[in-house]
């Protein structure tokens, strides 16, 4: 779908692996906006962009852990 990103060019953007947000989004942290014809997640880039960086500040900045952030980013 067009506009939308692949896993591996949104962990290109945001300078993470590819297997920090299949955790993110398996912890659901971060929402796939669709799934490709070939079964891909897709994800909306503004909104996973923000929702990445705001995941990275409360861990680096915050130190909170993966529980205490997801009752931050719901």
């Amino acid at each position: 779908m067009k506009g939308f990103l692949k896993i591996g060019e949104l962990a290109r953007q945001v300078d993470v692996l590819p297997s920090t947000i299949n955790f993110y989004t398996n912890q659901g942290l971060l929402k796939a906006a669709n799934r490709s014809q070939g079964g891909y997640r897709l994800y909306e880039p503004a909104y996973a962009v923000s929702q990445i960086k705001k995941i990275q500040r409360l861990q680096e900045e915050k130190r909170l852990t993966i529980e205490e952030i997801k009752k931050q980013v719901k």
